[in-house]
């Protein structure tokens, strides 16, 4: 009989001491999940406020990448929600002028691409030299002015000086009295020849002719 008690009351014990240890082992593990959500927070707060502090040593897809990896973390605390929102403010507004930015070189490119293009279409034979010999051979007045016209369209102004070469010699170069195109362009509808070719074009920002150098054929 009182071997069944003593039996009975170590069944108790060990029961007892089975249960408290299931409670503390539980504490243990909400204390242990509660520190690394605290440190996953702490990681994340101080990963958005590099993000904010950042002087441009990221660059801007590391700082969209590192933005979504704790988006995707779905931390519910107040702090971390609004350093999201103040970061995701930040990279919108840089990646607005990322694209602005990009956008005005890729203008500029195509701009100075034309620009290239223009001048290269000036020289060519075909380009103003072909000019003076419309203007030249012209079968009316009226043409002959009407080419004036598209021909002014690739100077900068009607008074662009023009220098025509008359001989070089050993570095010496005679140059003929100066004019201006609107001049010289006249002086082709009247005498009806073209006599001097296209040496050196001068170009302005806009792309427009602002000097011009001839020289006899």
């Amino acid at each position: 009989m009182l071997a069944r008690k003593i039996l009975f009351a170590l069944l108790i014990a060990a029961v007892s001491m089975g249960t408290f240890s299931c409670k503390s082992q539980k504490k243990i593990s909400k204390k242990e999940a509660a520190a690394a959500e605290a440190r996953k927070i702490a990681k994340a707060k101080a990963d958005l406020e590099a993000i904010l502090a950042d002087d441009g040593k990221m660059k801007l897809e590391e700082k969209e990448q590192k933005l979504q990896v704790i988006k995707d973390m779905n931390i519910e605390d107040a702090e971390v929600q609004e350093l999201i929102a103040r970061v995701e403010t930040v990279l919108r507004r840089e990646r607005e002028a990322q694209i602005a930015a990009e956008r005005a070189e890729r203008l500029r490119r195509e701009r100075e691409e034309r620009l290239a293009r223009e001048r290269e279409e000036v020289t060519r034979p075909k380009g103003l030299s072909n000019y003076f010999d419309e203007i030249a051979t012209a079968s009316s007045t009226s043409d002959a002015n009407a080419k004036i016209r598209e021909a002014l369209a690739l100077f900068s102004n009607d008074d662009v000086p023009v220098l025509i070469i008359i001989s070089k010699q050993g570095g010496i170069v005679d140059y003929d009295r100066p004019t201006t195109i609107k001049k010289y362009l006249e002086y082709l509808k009247d005498v009806k020849k073209n006599l001097n070719t296209v040496e050196n074009v001068v170009y302005d920002n806009n792309g427009k002719i602002k000097e011009l150098e001839l020289i006899r054929k």
